[in-house]
């Protein structure tokens, strides 16, 4: 069976195709309400529906948001890209998604390949180097905004948590419960240090050693997986010494799971034996036994303004940062009680 086309529409409601194009697009020019029924009506009629590859290579407009992170597997970035598309769709977006798998060139194929799909904006939670997507995005008129994670080469707006105070917090607390050997599961070996949040959650488990006059020994600091396997076989090592930490901040929600599961394993309890805290506020975080202590950031509110900066038809200026305020949420894992949200 023909598809319809948009003269079938045009000769069924008997107009012009430029006037069913006026209906479609909800303008550039006004339609009369009873032409703009007839119009629907035939839409409806004759299933036609628009092509919307061809509208966009005439206006130059895909309603299209290109989004790149670093693995939709792990927990942190699924809800974060979940959010996003939420705040695309109430903005009459789309969003594209592309996994960089922590690897440089994938990155980049992806930043390529979505400025080639005409994308409105490009979300970038980066993990890689900065000098090739700076020299990418510089000849593309796209509008690019780095969520999560800054990086200083790059003149682009840029949507953070204040990562330092999370890191910070999360120590604060564990060291208010009498721990004074706190280790850090920092980001693994290689892992670019400039503008990553991770980086900085470890240099405010730092500072919350020091201002409590404790020198943060370099065997309290661990370069571990960022994903809970490989933090769980990280932990079973750090655990099974006879210096063994008597609390472990986790820089991800993700890593703390791992770290409670190789608690379970070696007979140690939690928090009896080994406090734990970490930062993201996942929601397996409540739910998980021990409840995990940890520190939040308002993950929708980041996503609103990504889409909004990504989508804002301002002119290039400085570059806007919106760095979102972190907020520590105690449950079981750190030896407090259970909390409504467990």
């Amino acid at each position: 069976m023909r598809r319809p086309t948009r003269d079938d529409v045009a000769r069924l409601a008997g107009t012009s195709t430029a006037v069913v194009s006026y209906v479609i697009n909800n303008g550039p020019r006004p339609v009369a309400p009873a032409t703009r029924q007839r119009v629907l009506e035939a839409i409806d009629q004759l299933g036609y529906r628009p092509d919307t590859v061809a509208q966009a290579m005439a206006s130059r407009r895909t309603h299209l948001i290109g989004l790149i992170v670093p693995d939709a597997r792990q927990p942190y970035f699924a809800e974060l890209a979940h959010a996003v598309e939420r705040a695309a769709f109430a903005r009459d977006h789309l969003v594209l998604l592309g996994n960089s798998a922590y690897d440089d060139e994938r990155q980049l194929h992806y930043v390529r390949a979505f400025l080639g799909m005409r994308v409105s904006g490009l979300l970038l939670i980066r993990q890689g180097a900065a000098e090739p997507l700076a020299e990418e995005v510089s000849g593309s008129r796209t509008r690019l905004v780095l969520l999560h994670h800054r990086a200083d080469l790059i003149d682009a707006d840029a949507v953070v948590a204040d990562d330092v105070t999370m890191g910070a917090l999360a120590v604060e607390h564990l060291l208010g419960h009498g721990h004074r050997r706190v280790a850090c599961f920092d980001a693994p070996a290689g892992t670019p240090r400039t503008g990553n949040p991770v980086a900085l959650r470890t240099k405010g488990w730092r500072q919350a050693l020091r201002n409590a006059g404790i020198d943060p020994e370099r065997g309290l600091l661990h370069r571990v997986p960022f994903d809970r396997y490989g933090a769980a076989r990280a932990a079973l090592r750090v655990l099974s010494r006879p210096d063994r930490p008597s609390a472990i901040f986790c820089t991800t929600d993700d890593q703390a799971i791992g770290v409670l599961y190789a608690a379970r394993e070696l007979g140690l309890g939690v928090p009896d034996d080994l406090a734990v805290a970490s930062c993201d506020d996942i929601a397996e975080a409540a739910l998980h036994h021990p409840s995990l202590t940890t520190v939040a950031t308002d993950r929708e509110a980041m996503a609103e303004a990504a889409v909004d900066l990504v989508l804002q038809k301002r002119p290039a200026s400085t570059p806007e940062i919106r760095r979102f305020p972190a907020r520590l949420i105690t449950r079981e894992s750190c030896g407090c009680p259970p909390t409504s949200d467990a």
